[in-house]
């Protein structure tokens, strides 16, 4: 490479592989569809090297150019991560703050306590991406995430946030028509509806259920698997059979019957994590403190 990369065509590069095409990415640039093309054949001819293959559906980026991509896509995650730190106000902490979690922790914990942040932090604009699977933060695609395990991944700052409990429910019908279990071996007569295995599921062992009290060489089948525990919630709502559920959805139980109420079927440590570079940040700071607040509030039997 004979000059240095140009940065207003790594730009170009970068928004046409995020949008696919020339047309999208000169939208979202505010540019003509003829300009990007331009600019993308110049870097190419700079590099030496295609970046995309064209064909009538679109783009698809070569060996060459997914490898730009990639480092592209880290050097603008970083830029704009810097940006914020930067621009980030003295006295009030603003700016974007996007948040991951589980379905159920995000839907049934999370959001109904961000009303109470926000009106404490107006100007700080939240977004919250719920997903059973795990968001890598050092791409950036979360700048934090409150996970039910430790982190895997290296570079990461961790804090405790809370103990996580699972127990047994079943709804009233269900119980009043096949019986309610008195021991764990019971459960061998019952419908037990599982967390589904066709992903990996954001905890360790959710179908304890399946195990509990299990004879030997006895194998129960599930009458229902499904991958989300709001799914699991309503078929228990239907009355279709007992399933596990995380003691933080405890609203949601309300209308159901703990089942085997001295069995615990795990406890699992959540945990509040963010990349170390933004450490400093006074957004993650202020989020921090009030998630903590509110399960201190939730151990003490406060309003949280």
């Amino acid at each position: 490479m004979s000059t240095p990369m140009d940065w207003d065509k790594l730009r170009v590069f970068h928004a046409v592989a995020e949008a696919g095409s020339f047309t999208h990415a000169g939208e979202a640039l505010n540019l003509s569809q003829s300009a990007v093309s331009r600019q993308i054949s110049a870097l190419e001819e700079s590099l030496s090297v295609p970046l995309f293959h064209r064909h009538a559906r679109g783009l698809i980026l070569t060996e060459q150019g997914d490898l730009l991509y990639r480092t592209a896509r880290e050097v603008f995650s970083k830029l704009a991560m810097t940006e914020a730190m930067l621009t980030e106000s003295k006295d009030r902490p603003k700016g974007p703050l996007k948040v991951t979690t589980t379905v159920a922790f995000g839907s049934a914990w999370l959001t109904p306590r961000v009303r109470e942040f926000l009106d404490l932090y107006p100007e700080i604009e939240i977004s919250i991406v719920v997903d059973d699977a795990e968001l890598d933060l050092s791409m950036r695609e979360a700048d934090v995430a409150i996970r039910m395990s430790p982190p895997r991944q290296p570079d990461l700052v961790q804090r405790h946030l809370m103990t996580v409990r699972h127990h047994a429910y079943a709804s009233a019908e269900y119980l009043k028509k096949h019986g309610t279990p008195q021991r764990p071996e019971e459960l061998d007569k019952h419908r037990i509806i599982i967390y589904g295995t066709d992903s990996r599921p954001p905890i360790r062992n959710p179908n304890w259920l399946l195990e509990a009290g299990a004879r030997p060489g006895y194998e129960r089948h599930p009458i229902l698997a499904v991958n989300n525990l709001y799914a699991i919630l309503r078929a228990l709502q239907a009355g279709l059979g007992i399933a596990s559920l995380p003691d933080f959805m405890e609203h949601e139980t309300a209308g159901l019957v703990r089942v085997l109420p001295d069995v615990l079927g795990g406890e699992f440590e959540s945990f509040f994590v963010y990349p170390e570079e933004l450490r400093t940040s006074k957004r993650i700071a202020v989020f921090r403190d009030f998630l903590l607040r509110k399960v201190a509030e939730r151990k003490n039997g406060g309003a949280a």
